[in-house]
């Protein structure tokens, strides 16, 4: 009787060794995006059947954001784990919210490069505003009050004189709503970024006084930010997630794919295929095609809003960059 029970003893433990351990649930990963198409959130699951990974090691949830400053509380209250910050809102991330364990994990896009799109802020084509000195007494638009495109716009006002409530005013408006503050005149200058900027009527009516690269220079405008706890807990899914986005991003960066990735477009913001000639070509923003940030040009970026105020002290952003996910990810694609 003993040798009976201790063969079923032995048996059961055979099975159990056999089965492996319970699968676990996936990683739920909220993702923010705040403009359609130039936000790789606002398009990635367009192509989920590139992503091999999804729904097993992870899941994604796309979440849409007026601005980058919001996703700051999202991600305090733990209602986000991937933001896409600008560079002056992820040193606010760490100072002001004490999001001290914040990490840059990869490229959004950047800004200025040679040969690539840079931010465009317009007037009306009649306007009398013919150089920045002539916004003085004027309405300034932005997007959110302390995003990187009202950084820009300030750094270029101020570069010729100007500040902020002495010299000029500053509403907000969401990007969609921009032509329409300019035409009707509640707003003297806009930001214009893709898709917006690509209006054909927008274009009409407008002229450019400005560009971000004029403003600021190179810029790593955007760039994907994680909690160090939440990476550290889900490192695995985390690499998985990294692999099928840069899959993903190489998928619509592919020139073949072009003519696809111009009909994405369209369902996506309900606009005319045609009007995505520019889309993921030299038109476009730059995307590093291993998703890595240009981390000189954020440490500039970032000094650039401190010298403006908009951050309370340095920061050196290499101490809060963790790019081993996006570099793991890179060697698995290669």
């Amino acid at each position: 009787m003993r040798s009976l029970k201790f063969l079923l003893a032995a048996l059961a433990a055979t099975v159990a060794l056999s089965a492996g351990p319970a699968s676990a649930e996936p990683v739920k990963i909220r993702a923010a995006w705040v403009a359609p198409v130039s936000n790789w959130f606002s398009i990635v699951l367009e192509k989920k059947d590139l992503a091999k990974h999804l729904g097993k090691s992870y899941t994604l949830e796309t979440v849409r954001f007026a601005g980058t400053p919001p996703m700051i509380t999202a991600l305090a209250n733990g209602e986000l784990e991937i933001a896409n910050l600008a560079y002056v809102t992820f040193p606010l991330a760490v100072q002001n919210a004490n999001l001290d364990d914040l990490r840059v994990i990869a490229d959004e896009f950047q800004d200025g490069v040679a040969g690539y799109h840079s931010n465009e802020f317009s007037v009306l084509a009649d306007s009398p505003i013919k150089t920045v000195a002539d916004l003085k007494g004027k309405v300034i638009a932005t997007n959110a009050l302390g995003s990187a495109v009202d950084v820009v716009s300030r750094a270029m006002l101020k570069k010729h004189g100007l500040l902020d409530k002495r010299d000029y005013t500053v509403i907000e408006a969401p990007f969609p709503t921009m032509k329409v503050m300019l035409a009707e005149k509640k707003a003297d200058v806009i930001p214009s970024v893709p898709p917006f900027a690509f209006d054909p009527e927008l274009k009409k009516m407008s002229r450019v006084l400005f560009t971000s690269k004029e403003a600021i220079g190179i810029s790593q405008f955007i760039v994907w930010a994680a909690r160090k706890s939440f990476i550290d807990k889900n490192r695995a899914a985390m690499v998985d997630f990294m692999e099928d986005m840069l899959i993903i991003e190489r998928w619509f960066t592919d020139p073949k794919n072009h003519a696809e990735a111009m009909q994405i477009a369209s369902r996506v913001t309900k606009a005319p295929p045609e009007r995505f000639s520019w889309i993921f070509t030299k038109q476009d923003y730059y995307r590093n095609p291993d998703m890595l940030p240009n981390l000189d040009a954020l440490q500039s970026n970032i000094n650039t809003s401190h010298e403006l105020g908009f951050i309370k002290a340095p920061l050196d952003v290499k101490k809060y960059t963790d790019l081993s996910l996006a570099q793991e990810a890179a060697k698995r694609v290669k």
